[in-house]
């Protein structure tokens, strides 16, 4: 069983975030990286499934030259060799998911996996788009928010979630196209014999500027970004306890979004 995994390098969470002097991105020079959260939790999925299934696990990230660490730390966690689309200059910030998804499939179709995964959404720009539209440029069946994966006879079979509690079960044929949702499965570490051995596999590098003429270019750019405005307000509840109370709830759930 051939599993890709797609993944991103993205600044890690607990970085300071300045925006830039341009003011239409944040500034790189300081800021640490490491993959993309519900990336890891693909790659950790494809892992468990090749240790039931046998086969290989091939990542595949389009990204500067700094990914290269990223990528040699999903070789050392376990997977067989990897794909870098490397992009220079202001091609490494582009944030437009069609052509990123278009770039990704030319560079997976070659191989002809039998599962395609992807994290459900990048905890840098957030759109939860790239996994979707690389399923349709692949030509793949596909289905979102995965929480488990059963591989049976020439098919699969996902556990997907839905809002308030509710799951959705569903059977796939193969070659198929999923993205994972964080917390699916426990992370695992690289080893030490891991790492040792993640400097001999191979990475493949591609230059992204051989695929983006098939692409076309990007129809999104960033005009300006800034960080939110603090403000503080006081309101005040009438009624009773009781009835201050279920007001308070309803804010903390709906406006502030806490619990």
């Amino acid at each position: 069983m051939k599993i890709i995994v797609a993944i991103k390098q993205v600044p890690a969470r607990d970085s300071q975030l300045k925006v830039a002097t341009s003011g239409k991105w944040i500034e790189e020079a300081d800021l640490t990286y490491e993959i993309n959260e519900p990336d890891a939790y693909a790659l950790e999925e494809a892992l468990q499934l090749k240790e039931k299934h046998g086969g290989e696990v091939i990542t595949v990230c389009a990204g500067p030259p700094r990914a290269a660490q990223t990528i040699r730390e999903t070789l050392a966690k376990g997977a067989d060799h990897a794909i870098h689309i490397e992009f220079a200059g202001e091609e490494a910030g582009t944030p437009d998911p069609l052509v990123t998804a278009g770039i990704l499939a030319d560079a997976i179709r070659p191989e002809s996996p039998d599962l395609v995964l992807t994290g459900l959404q990048s905890d840098d720009l957030g759109y939860g788009q790239t996994g979707v539209i690389l399923a349709e440029r692949l030509g793949l069946p596909h289905a979102t928010i995965i929480m488990e994966v059963e591989k049976t006879e020439g098919a699969i079979r996902v556990k997907r979630e839905l809002e308030d509690g509710w799951f959705q079960h569903v059977e796939m044929p193969l070659p198929a196209l999923l993205t994972i949702q964080s917390g699916i499965k426990k992370l695992r570490y690289a080893t030490l014999m891991g790492i040792k051995k993640a400097k001999t596999k191979e990475i493949r590098r591609v230059a992204a500027a051989e695929m983006t003429a098939a692409s076309g270019g990007s129809d999104i750019s960033i005009g300006r970004i800034y960080a939110p405005e603090r403000t503080k307000r006081t309101q005040v509840f009438d009624g009773s306890p009781k009835e201050a109370a279920a007001k308070l709830v309803e804010k903390l759930k709906f406006e502030a979004r806490v619990i």
